[in-house]
């Protein structure tokens, strides 16, 4: 498999050859979506919290009486059908959302990923990605001269004026080859990876 390899006007150069093992291998739609809900799934802080019908602040008074009224029979406010009062089914703090996914699955998963990247041209390699200042304007006026607007860094290790430019720049993130997530992978439009970077992802995953 070989990828374009951009200089810094965007252009694309000679091609760098990877490893088919990584960047080859066949779009398996069912496995990246299962990897990527794991992934948002495994995020969660599962902190959310309603109250059931003890909890809520309600007197135990019955409202009327039982019959007579014409109304509807009932014993307590606190009642789920009522407004305001508790649920039935409420949400927990302690509520488990967590995904299992194996090594050998998420890591076939991953590689899917990029390999359908680099048949789709989203993904491209550079020799090294740097600005000499931690300025927000040196990393986009960079990022546009290369015609890159919503775009995943990918570096072998994050420089500090990198990581400090791209921080205000909403279409863009930074990243090293081991925190390079699917969901990342999945949702920007174009993916960037420097040469040592690329080294690094296929000894991670060949």
């Amino acid at each position: 498999m070989e990828l374009k390899l951009l200089n810094e006007q965007g252009q694309a150069g000679a091609n760098v050859a990877a490893t088919d093992e990584v960047f080859g291998r066949e779009y398996n739609e069912a496995l990246i979506h299962q990897i990527v809900v794991a992934y948002a799934a495994n995020a969660r802080s599962g902190n959310r919290k309603q109250k059931d019908r003890e909890e809520v602040h309600h007197t135990t008074k019955k409202p009327w009486r039982q019959k007579g009224t014409g109304r509807a029979r009932a014993g307590m406010s606190s009642s789920p059908l009522w407004r305001g009062g508790g649920r039935i089914f409420p949400n927990t703090p302690d509520e488990n959302f967590s995904h299992k996914v194996n090594k050998k699955m998420f890591r076939a998963g991953i590689c899917s990923i990029f390999s359908q990247l680099a048949r789709e041209g989203r993904l491209n390699v550079v020799e090294n990605l740097s600005i000499e200042a931690p300025k927000t304007k040196l990393l986009s006026q960079k990022l546009q001269t290369m015609g890159l607007e919503s775009v995943l860094v990918i570096t072998d290790t994050i420089d500090e004026n990198l990581e400090l430019a791209s921080r205000n720049l909403p279409h863009v993130l930074v990243v090293e080859p081991k925190h390079a997530d699917p969901m990342s992978l999945v949702f920007y439009k174009k993916v960037l990876v420097t040469k040592a970077a690329l080294a690094k992802i296929e000894e991670m995953y060949a």
